[in-house]
């Protein structure tokens, strides 16, 4: 059943959107509501939402349904943000939301829109912090709605980067991509494409795998290598 607020506009119904997503190996990573004169995107009904709900995976759990899926089409540029699309868009659908994705312009602020669901803080490398997956987890898309997220506000779990001792991830990087002073993007894409970043390309991003927290949730080769070829090309 789906609740509705009293001017009418849908709720999230955390459980029934949970089940659903699941059917694709991807999770509910958690929501709130806009406060009050909050510069919001536009929810179902064209007017700023009332809440976002934020979807996404925690290792690699929605690779099979994924690739089935892809199995299936030819020629596409780039398949799992098509295939991100189509299944966050039949879930917005089914319950009166919006779908909106961070890799379409205008991009909206999903970073932010993450931490503040779940908690998290950015490790060194830029990507969140999970308390269970680790750097393994990823966000695919969100679903708007009109009315209040039902839910409460996320608490703060603990943030590992805090109790890592020697952050091996900031001292395996050959070519020194993370320091300090951010991420240097042009050093890591040049060392990907060349013939001594083959194992990032094959096995993933040598930073991100020597964090010791989240290991196993941790994406298989064939995961990473497919993330891997479309950040060098």
């Amino acid at each position: 059943m789906i609740d509705a607020s009293p001017g009418g506009a849908r709720a999230p119904d955390i459980e029934a959107i949970a089940s659903v997503l699941a059917t694709d190996g991807l999770i509910m990573r958690g929501g709130f509501s806009f406060a009050g004169g909050e510069a919001a995107p536009d929810g179902p009904a064209g007017r700023p939402a009332g809440s976002v709900v934020l979807v996404g995976q925690g290792g690699a759990s929605a690779w099979p349904a994924f690739s089935a899926w892809r199995a299936t089409r030819t020629g596409l540029a780039n398949p799992l943000d098509d295939w991100s699309r189509e299944v966050l868009g039949r879930a917005a659908a089914r319950f009166g939301a919006r779908a909106v994705f961070p890799f379409e312009k205008p991009f909206l602020p999903f970073q932010q829109w993450a931490a503040r669901a779940e908690g998290l803080r950015a490790s060194p490398l830029g990507i969140l912090m999970h308390p269970q997956y680790g750097l393994w987890h990823s966000y695919r898309g969100a679903l708007l709605f009109d009315a209040e997220w039902p839910g409460g506000e996320a608490e703060k779990p603990i943030h590992h980067c805090d109790l890592c001792d020697g952050k091996p991830c900031l001292s395996v990087c050959p070519v020194d991509a993370y320091t300090a002073g951010g991420f240097a993007y042009r050093s890591c894409l040049e060392h990907v494409r060349s013939e001594a970043g083959a194992p990032c390309m094959s096995g993933g991003c040598l930073a991100r795998n020597a964090c010791p927290y989240g290991q196993a949730y941790r994406y298989p080769a064939e995961v990473q290598a497919y993330h891997q070829g479309y950040f060098a090309a």
